[in-house]
């Protein structure tokens, strides 16, 4: 089975370049069934957050995958309503035990807004007690990074943004990427935007490379560095996924997609009422 590439991070650990993301799989098997899928074929790293509200299934994933827990890298992510220090102290051992794991290798704010850095300061405090390996966060725009950075003591070893050919965030990269922290794409596919998807660029490197579409796009975000984790249900889906390293895009293949940048995502984390929006989408305690 092909051993998955690494990418370092700047507090030395290493993370799979490409790993299975579960946003918006349903929690009644879907995830069980999709995770040991993807575990199977070969992903060692999987996406989840507690607002996806399938923590349980993933873990059981890993747990019932019969691989050492060392080898699988779990990311999972907090939710606004347990930001401050007391709040996001105890939503991370919520997140433990729902997962049944000892510790997650990543742990991300997963939307800015609020008491930032109280939940910052629990999410260092976890990391200094084994909890976490590494923390990140997720959704930070430039201006939403410079209000924050000031006040955070250990700087985030990722940032997870939208992220595709027709959006890639070059401001954001060019101001974090001196400081060694990497950017994951959520969405690294478009959230299937046929636009994309249909690209004559994208189409015309498919035909060449004898490849599918969504490879040709997850290949060259790996060239650019970018840690990528689509999602799919379908088995063949997740196989194909993964199956992006047995060919390189040329420099000039990669200028041509690089030109595809449209410099504008479907998610705009500074727009006025996000914060409330996403607090009226999920409840995260709504079962407790």
């Amino acid at each position: 089975m092909m051993t998955t590439p690494t990418i370092k991070l700047n507090d030395g650990n290493e993370i799979p370049a490409i790993g299975f993301g579960t946003f918006q799989i349903p929690n009644d098997g879907s995830t069980y069934a999709a995770v040991k899928e993807a575990l199977a074929v070969g992903y060692r790293h999987i996406d989840t957050a507690v607002a996806y509200f399938n923590e349980a299934e993933v873990g059981q994933a890993v747990r019932d995958s019969g691989i050492p827990r060392d080898q699988i890298w779990v990311t999972s992510k907090l939710w606004l309503q347990d930001f401050g220090f007391e709040a996001a102290t105890k939503a991370i051992d919520v997140s433990l035990q729902k997962l049944g794991l000892d510790y997650m290798d990543l742990y991300l704010i997963h939307q800015p807004y609020g008491d930032v850095p109280g939940a910052w300061q629990a999410m260092e405090a976890a990391q200094k007690a084994g909890k976490i390996r590494s923390i990140g966060v997720s959704n930070m725009t430039p201006k939403i990074w410079q209000q924050f950075m000031p006040k955070f003591d250990t700087l985030p070893a990722v940032n997870q943004v939208e992220f595709n050919p027709y959006f890639q965030q070059r401001a954001l990269r060019d101001l974090i990427t001196p400081a060694g922290v990497k950017v994951e794409a959520w969405a690294p596919l478009g959230q299937g935007n046929q636009a994309l998807l249909t690209d004559p660029v994208v189409t015309k490197l498919a035909a060449k490379y004898g490849k599918d579409v969504g490879q040709v796009i997850l290949r060259f975000e790996n060239q650019s560095g970018i840690i990528i984790f689509p999602k799919s249900v379908h088995a063949s889906r997740i196989k194909s996924n993964l199956n992006i390293f047995d060919f390189e895009l040329t420099a000039d293949e990669m200028a041509e997609m690089r030109a595809l940048d449209q410099n504008k995502g479907q998610h705009d984390p500074d727009a006025a009422g996000v914060k409330e929006m996403l607090l009226n989408a999920f409840d995260v305690h709504a079962n407790d």
